[in-house]
């Protein structure tokens, strides 16, 4: 069937480039992206595959969540970002399984080594704190080293082009549930000074965590409260240096239920971030040289009953990580066409908790850790043309448990014409086991060994005015892959993973007003784990919580000057998910969602906005036995200044 479904896509990708190519030369769309390589570039001086996601994209998705944005993307799938707000949200990009797509803010890595898997929680960005995010896929483990298994996330938060002294910028939106959406923004440059501080907050009573399958056991509704505080400063110090500052802190208190089909009261987490650091830039003609250092502390408290001073049964998780991450880089123009990327990285890892129950007393989690220091280097070679671009690169890593690794990368592509051009990759990754998965008291096994992956991809991209388009094959194999065992209770190393793909995204604008988009995947994928029903080795011909089939599609148009509307859909088929101990793994139903949006701006001051998120109020489970969002509906007002 993938053979089948490739060569569909590829004939009619091939007749429309044909069709496409008349009068577009001169106007070739080339985002400069950053995340590709550490430093600025054209998309077409680079084979990887990047979906830049615009501010004005952003703009005009008030209503939506970092999780949902991501959730519209060819290749990406995030599990939760349509379940009550403080649901964990779980990114598989390409198939991967969970912790296998780098987070970075700011092009830094984030992590949570309190977590199994090592995520970092996107309950904790704020929508409206992100300029820009750029999505690079596949393996990026030799640039960006561990956990960048499938790609890697940019969320980018620095302003660009800022000129005035002082400028504000405040949102207030509301919708049903009780729902509150409030952002502050103060930002300016002043001579060699640059400054952003901002301040968003969510409220909801949202809606039952967990789903009534009876309709009749009277279910509570699960509320959110929580805010986001970021700051940067960038400081000219001279006309080759600058330095540079940030923070971000942000917490929230999410109620959750006791599990699938299960209600629970006055059961709630607390989780808390904080994230600060500082960096440096030196630039001198052909030489560049960044520093940047980067501390992460987080908290995570699960509270059962324990916030009522009179109950007679409760309990306590609590979970605590933090994370230091130091980095050294330099950027050399060795020739007009050759480019040298050279860096070094130190990465720590800490996690300790503690649980307390009623009935059972306290049960500590020791204090852990891990690090790694790493060097990595790449060459991108460009031809004097800028029809030929190819970077080899790599990264050697010595871990302070597993030892000596190295991954490398190949990455060539070649420009057929001013609008067409091919590319392909060879990419190895890696990824260690997490402090919980080896050291849990329960489940923790001494024994696991690092993850170890092999990327192979190809693909073609058109670029023009009025159309562009970009189909891609994907084949991943993961050996050592880890999983959870239902015989010991234990995380162990599963035999094999193969995952194969395509990804096809497409933009069109028959005239200036309209603007349509859409992407879709097909990803197959087979797993030697452990059966869930018999306990045996089997081969599976599914990838839990991923559907084979995914598209998304928006239409948008400015109607006039301060007018635009726009409507979109999104499809999901039918995907797998546990049924439960000793069960076999159930259905879940495909779906398909509707949702609208309009602003209308009152010059460039004052903008009122609609947003309404499944507008059908379809019923939908991403999760068995876990509600997804009923109707929604946001609407507010953004001031410029």
């Amino acid at each position: 069937m993938t053979k089948t479904l490739l060569s569909t896509i590829l004939m009619a990708s091939a007749f429309s480039l044909n069709a496409q190519t008349t009068d577009t030369s001169k106007a070739v769309l080339d985002e400069v992206v950053v995340t590709a390589n550490k430093f600025e570039q054209k998309q077409s001086t680079t084979g990887k595959v990047i979906t830049v996601i615009t501010k004005e994209q952003i703009e005009k998705s008030s209503g939506k969540t970092v999780a949902q944005l991501l959730n519209e993307q060819a290749g990406l799938v995030v599990n939760g970002a349509f379940n009550a707000p403080g649901t964990v949200q779980t990114v598989f990009m390409r198939g991967a399984n969970a912790g296998r797509t780098l987070i970075l803010l700011d092009g830094i890595p984030l992590n949570d080594p309190s977590t199994i898997t090592t995520d970092f929680d996107l309950n904790f960005f704020s929508l409206n704190d992100v300029e820009r995010i750029e999505i690079c896929k596949g393996a990026q483990s030799s640039l960006y080293g561990s956990d960048a298994i499938a790609g890697a996330i940019n969320i980018i938060t620095v302003k660009k082009d800022v000129t005035k002294a002082f400028n504000v910028k405040a949102t207030m939106a509301f919708g049903n549930l009780n729902t509150t959406k409030n952002n502050l923004q103060v930002y300016g440059k002043k001579d060699k000074l640059t400054y952003t501080a901002r301040f968003a907050k969510l409220r909801t009573n949202s809606f039952s965590s967990a789903y009534d399958s009876t309709g009749t056991r009277n279910f509570d509704t699960d509320g959110y409260n929580g805010d986001a505080t970021n700051a940067t400063v960038q400081y000219q110090a001279t006309e080759k240096l600058i330095l540079k500052a940030f923070g971000l802190y942000s917490q929230y208190r999410a109620d959750i239920d006791a599990g699938n089909f299960s209600d629970k009261r006055n059961y709630f987490i607390k989780n808390k971030s904080l994230t600060t650091g500082t960096g440096f830039n030196y630039k001198a003609g052909k030489v560049s040289l960044t520093g940047n250092y980067q501390y992460n502390k987080l908290r995570r408290l699960y509270s059962d009953n324990a916030s009522i001073p009179a109950a007679t049964s409760y309990s306590t998780n609590n979970y605590f990580g933090m994370s230091q991450f130091a980095e050294l880089y330099t950027t050399l123009k060795l020739y007009n066409s050759l480019t040298l990327l050279a860096g070094t990285d130190y990465r720590y890892n800490n996690m300790s908790g503690g649980y307390y129950s009623s009935s059972f007393g306290a049960s500590p989690y020791k204090d852990t850790s891990m690090d790694q220091y790493s060097g990595y280097g790449s060459l991108i070679f460009s031809s004097l043309n800028s029809k030929l671009n190819i970077e080899l690169g790599g990264r050697y890593n010595n871990h302070s448990r597993y030892g000596d690794n190295s991954t490398y990368t190949f990455n060539p592509s070649y420009a057929i014409s001013s609008n067409l051009r091919v590319f392909g990759s060879i990419a190895t990754g890696y990824k260690t086991p997490g402090l919980y998965q080896l050291y849990d008291a329960y489940s923790g096994n001494l024994a696991l060994q690092p993850e170890q992956s092999k990327n192979y991809e190809i693909g073609v991209q058109q670029q023009a005015k009025k159309f562009s388009q970009r189909l891609v094959y994907f084949y991943r194999v993961i050996e050592n892959g880890i999983d959870y065992n239902y015989v010991s209770f234990k995380y162990f190393n599963f035999i094999k993973q193969i995952v194969r793909g395509v990804e096809y995204e497409v933009s069109v604008k028959p005239i200036d007003q309209l603007n349509i988009t859409a992407n879709y995947t097909y990803l197959n994928g087979d797993e030697s784990t452990q059966s869930r029903e018999n306990f045996k080795d089997t081969s599976y011909q599914y990838l839990l919580r991923r559907p084979a089939h995914t598209a998304n599609a928006t239409i948008g148009y400015q109607v006039t000057k301060p007018l635009y509307i726009s409507i979109s859909g999104k499809y999901v088929s039918s995907r797998k998910d546990v049924g439960g101990y000793r069960r076999k793994d159930v259905d879940l139903d495909s779906y398909v969602l509707l949702n609208a949006y309009a602003e209308y701006k009152v010059k460039d001051h004052l903008k009122f906005f609609v947003d309404a998120q499944n507008i059908t109020n379809k019923k939908f489970f991403d999760i068995r036995g876990y509600n997804a969002i009923p109707a929604l509906f946001t609407g507010g007002v953004t001031f410029n200044l």
